[in-house]
């Protein structure tokens, strides 16, 4: 697990700009250690695992990124590229603390299709992993996915 993690967080520092000093490594320890704090889950499957890890790895990145703009005035966005790993047609990057907000803002209206975002992005997994962590048929996710798809489009491209 410690090898796939470190293969999507390798993924999304790759995207990130030149100068970024965030590493991959740091990323996926990063995550390890809040996986600490949850080391009472009874973890029922990889599916489970990789959702938990997905959205411990939004939060990092989103609090990375906000310290990036927080170290000047005006400071640097942090963006990574959607379209490859989201699948969103959308603008080539979008603003990582952008995206965190507007899926703080989805998960208040629609906590599952935010989770279903967060679980395709941060934690790359397939249909039917989303389906067996969300409890739902694949054919749910489908086309909640889409829905949601279309509500981020509209929402980031503001």
């Amino acid at each position: 697990m410690h090898k796939e993690l470190h293969r999507l967080a390798h993924r999304y520092m790759a995207r990130e700009r030149r100068h970024v000093t965030l590493q991959s490594t740091a990323l996926v320890n990063e995550v390890y250690l809040r996986l600490l704090d949850c080391s009472r889950v009874g973890w029922q499957n990889r599916a489970q695992f990789f959702a938990l890890s997905a959205q411990l790895m939004r939060r990092v990145l989103a609090d990375y990124a906000r310290s990036r703009q927080a170290e000047k005035r005006g400071g640097e966005v942090c963006q990574v590229e959607l379209e490859e790993a989201a699948e969103l047609a959308m603008p080539q990057k979008t603003d990582l603390v952008a995206l965190d907000e507007a899926l703080q803002v989805l998960a208040a209206m629609d906590a599952r299709k935010s989770q279903i975002v967060e679980l395709k992005f941060f934690g790359g997994l397939s249909v039917e992993e989303k389906a067996e962590v969300l409890k739902v048929s694949p054919r749910t996710v489908k086309r909640e996915w889409s829905v949601a798809q279309a509500w981020l489009h509209r929402e980031l491209s503001r």
